[in-house]
């Protein structure tokens, strides 16, 4: 049996530009920032459901990713077509996205949030490693998580399992959009990941949002300073115009944004 599937989707109403490479500079504000700060940048421009709740990292040494998705769906099994002969394909559509990842971009799979059976395995990861890609993330669960977690290769996961994926995935598209952790992630998305878990970014938002992200976490470390040295939430959380006159000082004092 031929599987078809699609190598890329781009949606109707994104420009052409917004699928341009992620800037290093945007890279680098975006790694400096929390996904908490992110979630609340992205909900101030309406976008309520960006956070891929349950995932966490398998190592949380290697808990930082900061990539463009390329995803890969699976639907469920069925008996009589996900048997381990589907493996000797090298265009299986699992094989195939591991081989499209490449550096700075990182592997989301779409599991519809079922872990009994593993979505990936410690071969598809080294590959992925040897690739240069920036991360795996599945909102199902992995195999051999021990070796996983000390390749170095950023990991987050709900669960973790040792169970074949074929026992329960059946992989059919490459570069779709998905649904990983009951979250829309769009191939070029940005996902960003830290010790609390991924969060993803459309694409065209990006560069906006890793600047206003990192200004919030200048002025929130003014904040949290203030109510640490005994202040109260009045007038300062959220600052009243004296507050925020006292945090230009301050950030004048330090240089920062």
């Amino acid at each position: 049996m031929r599987i078809v599937y699609s190598l890329r989707y781009v949606p109707m109403n994104m420009k052409e530009t917004t699928l341009t490479g992620l800037g290093q500079e945007t890279r680098e504000l975006l790694s400096s920032v929390s996904t908490a700060t992110l979630t609340t940048q992205l909900f101030k421009r309406g976008l309520r459901n960006t956070f891929l709740h349950g995932l966490r990292p398998l190592n949380a040494a290697h808990a930082s990713v900061v990539a463009e998705a390329v995803t890969l769906r699976y639907i469920p099994a069925r008996e009589d077509i996900d048997v381990l002969a589907v493996f000797d394909d090298y265009d299986h559509p699992q094989r195939a996205a591991i081989e499209l990842v490449g550096p700075g971009q990182v592997l989301v799979m779409d599991c519809r949030g079922k872990g009994r059976a593993a979505s990936a395995g410690d071969i598809l990861a080294t590959r992925l490693v040897a690739r240069g890609a920036a991360g795996l993330i599945t909102d199902g669960s992995v195999r051999d998580s021990p070796r996983i977690a000390d390749m170095g290769l950023p990991c987050f996961t709900a669960s973790v399992s040792a169970t074949t994926n074929l026992a329960l995935h059946h992989a059919v598209d490459v570069n779709v959009p998905v649904a990983c952790a009951e979250v829309a992630v769009y191939p070029g998305d940005v996902m960003v990941g830290d010790a609390e878990g991924v969060v993803c970014i459309p694409r065209h938002l990006a560069d906006e949002v890793a600047i206003d992200a990192l200004n919030q976490e200048h002025q929130e470390t003014f904040i949290l300073e203030q109510v640490a040295n005994g202040k109260p939430l009045r007038g300062v959380y959220p600052p009243d115009d004296a507050t925020r006159a006292q945090y230009r000082q301050w950030a004048l004092e330090r240089e920062t944004p």
